[in-house]
């Protein structure tokens, strides 16, 4: 019977493994095309679907690699100054919207105040809009405000987010006894105080948490930049990339170049912040 058990253990064990392996290769293969067509040139981009073949080591003809793409990427892309742009905006809308997110969810999740219900109410509505909807109204918002071609035309939509109201207040319902923030007021503790140096301890992880999926969202948003701003010299880098497109051809070699360098700065932030992306997001929905 044991001897049952343990081989239908090791056969469990065998197929999840593989189940594993097989997802793992679904997800890692576009990011291999990608890195192997940034290094191609135009005429293998089509011909092979990774390096190309040939009679070299590992069977591929090194001899016809380039870093012609990154070249072109780096000094004919405005790359410096898209970059910036890429790192001002996701800075700051990172910032901004998890710190007025936090106190959102906070106030939602720990004061009583009349129209509570329907804050919520509408916090939840918000989130079930799908924001494609939001673009038109949002764009004649901007339009009568004089703020298009304008980086407060990115900032001011984005300085909150209902998700991210949503995630605190569950993250402070959960986390944060409500016994310690009547002894803090007690003690004679304002309410910012309270929020500064208990709650915001407490709900780190989620903060840690929610500030990478800001910075991610931003750093990849290409609709909004595309619509509100007009000068190239404003343009982040996911738009200033898809501007490599040509009228009558495309340099697929240069776009996967400059995605990957694109990419580059955050793979290298997850990698930090992983473990408190992690923590934040499952300890919102643990009572503890």
């Amino acid at each position: 019977m044991k001897t049952y058990k343990s081989e239908l253990l090791f056969i469990q064990k065998v197929l999840t493994y593989i189940l594993i392996s097989i997802f793992s290769l679904i997800i890692i293969g576009p990011f291999i095309w990608l890195f192997c067509g940034a290094f191609k040139n135009n005429e293998d981009q089509f011909n092979f679907l990774f390096l190309p073949m040939g009679e070299g080591f590992l069977g591929i003809e090194w001899s016809r690699l380039t870093l012609e793409h990154f070249r072109l990427v780096l000094s004919g892309l405005n790359f410096g100054n898209s970059m910036m742009n890429s790192f001002f905006l996701a800075s700051v809308i990172s910032l901004c919207s998890t710190f007025f997110s936090a106190m959102g969810g906070y106030t939602l999740a720990k004061f009583d105040f009349r129209g509570k219900s329907l804050c919520n109410g509408i916090v939840f509505l918000s989130i079930i809009i799908p924001p494609s909807l939001l673009l038109a109204p949002v764009y004649q918002l901007l339009y009568n405000l004089g703020l298009l071609n304008s980086y407060w035309a990115l900032l001011l939509p984005s300085m909150s987010s209902a998700l991210g109201v949503y995630l605190f207040r569950q993250t402070c319902i959960n986390s944060v006894p409500d016994e310690l923030i009547y002894a803090a007021r007690i003690d004679g503790a304002g309410e910012w105080q309270i929020f500064r140096h208990i709650v915001v301890p407490i709900i780190r992880p989620m903060v840690g948490a929610f500030l990478l999926i800001s910075f991610l969202a931003t750093w990849n948003n290409f609709l909004q930049p595309q619509l509100y701003l007009q000068d190239d010299i404003k343009l982040p880098l996911s738009v200033a990339i898809s501007q490599m497109r040509g009228a009558y051809s495309t340099n697929y070699g240069a776009i996967s170049a400059g995605t990957i360098v694109s990419v580059a700065p955050v793979m290298l932030l997850f990698l930090l912040l992983q473990k408190e992306f992690i923590t934040g997001l499952t300890r919102g929905a643990i009572k503890g």
